[in-house]
């Protein structure tokens, strides 16, 4: 059975959406409110481009939240558990951000513009009115806002090569998740090392959505010559690299996680000075115990389908957790998947079980990434 997608004024359209269509884009989802591409009609081809060659993904759907004024920096370190009195300006950083009850409600990258300018460059959530909500009732003077943002990320072992031709050899010096701000033309872009996927790369941010089809010919004419195609970020590469998904991994309304259990824990600062929100809870669970942990999965048989929502793990006939999401790696040779089980379960645990439409699958635990 397929199923088509309408496209209406109610989703909006990134400013690559043209150029995707007219490059063969086969399937999208949806993502921050905007349509994503999902694949352009030849997934392993992609795969491979993504691991061996270079790839070029329309991610505006990656939204930024910008927060501007005297009180940007107070904002956004209340917003975190995560200590950026270190972070510099061109600096990125990976930022759990929490409810009041310590579950996980976000994971953006946030990245320091100016001493009063920041992005939030976000997951799958409505997290601009939560930052807006928690501006407003603490009175500080900050705007909060979405920003004429929209990324375009080139991922793969010759996307550096790429972006070389395309801005200079600079960006080779760039480190991980730090950015500078440049012109491309007439393009104003700020370029990151950065992406969400395990084979390196970097993500142009286009601060001007008329230039979004103008951006991605540069791009695709400068990648040619390294064999550069389109694609969209990766779900069996990320199960492969252990890569974190907001939205499937966790998701505040259906399954609620905490940092702890995401291995976020070092990266939280619960005994400094800073205020933030969750931070009573947060001390409260790290006191009582983590009950549950992230963990690899193996799943036997023949190749599944994949999985449309979290699907419970049982170990002799009790639930001890949840598979996240499962695919079928070709290049492993095997069924691999990403959950949550009860911590007193050890990589290696056998006798687990998970319940699949077309029937239960036995389960083994193993260790992140796979690759």
């Amino acid at each position: 059975m397929s199923y088509r997608l309408h496209i209406g004024p109610n989703i909006r359209k990134s400013p690559y959406f043209d150029a995707t269509v007219r490059d063969g884009v086969a399937t999208f989802s949806v993502y921050n409110h905007m349509f994503i591409p999902g694949n352009f009609g030849d997934p392993e081809a992609e795969y491979d481009r993504l691991l061996n060659g270079v790839a070029m993904w329309d991610v505006a759907a990656q939204r930024q939240v910008e927060l501007h004024g005297p009180d940007a920096g107070a904002l956004a370190q209340y917003l975190t558990p995560r200590n950026l009195d270190a972070t510099k300006v061109g600096q990125g950083r990976y930022v759990p951000i929490c409810d009041h009850d310590g579950h996980l409600i976000n994971d953006p990258v946030l990245q320091k513009l100016s001493e009063d300018r920041y992005w939030l460059s976000i997951a799958d959530s409505d997290l601009l009115l939560w930052a807006k909500a928690i501006a407003h009732e603490r009175g500080l003077n900050v705007t909060v806002r979405e920003p004429d943002v929209s990324p375009l990320a080139i991922q793969g072992p010759k996307a550096e090569d790429v972006t070389a031709a395309l801005l200079g050899d600079w960006v080779r010096d760039l480190k991980y998740f730090w950015f500078r701000e440049v012109m491309l033309d007439d393009m104003p872009l700020l370029v990151a090392r950065s992406g969400w996927s395990k084979q390196g790369g970097f993500e142009l941010y286009l601060r001007d959505a008329r230039f979004g089809t103008a951006l991605w010919d540069r791009v695709k004419e400068a990648g040619a010559p390294f064999g550069i195609g389109p694609g969209a970020p990766n779900d069996i590469e990320r199960l492969e690299s252990g890569l974190i998904s907001y939205g499937a991994d966790m998701r505040h309304q259906t399954h609620p996680v905490t940092p702890f259990e995401m291995g976020f824990g070092k990266m939280l600062d619960l005994n400094g000075p800073h205020e933030f929100v969750g931070k009573p809870a947060l001390r409260a669970l790290r006191e009582s115990g983590q009950t549950r942990r992230r963990t690899g999965l193996v799943l036997d048989g023949a190749p599944v389908a994949g999985n449309e929502h979290p699907l419970p793990l049982f170990h002799e006939g009790k639930e001890v957790g949840f598979a996240a999401e499962i695919a079928f790696s070709k290049r492993l040779s095997k069924n691999i998947g990403v959950g949550l089980v009860a911590v007193d379960l050890p990589t290696g645990t056998t006798g687990l079980s998970v319940a699949l439409a077309e029937g239960p699958r036995t389960v083994t635990l193993a260790d992140l990434p796979f690759a």
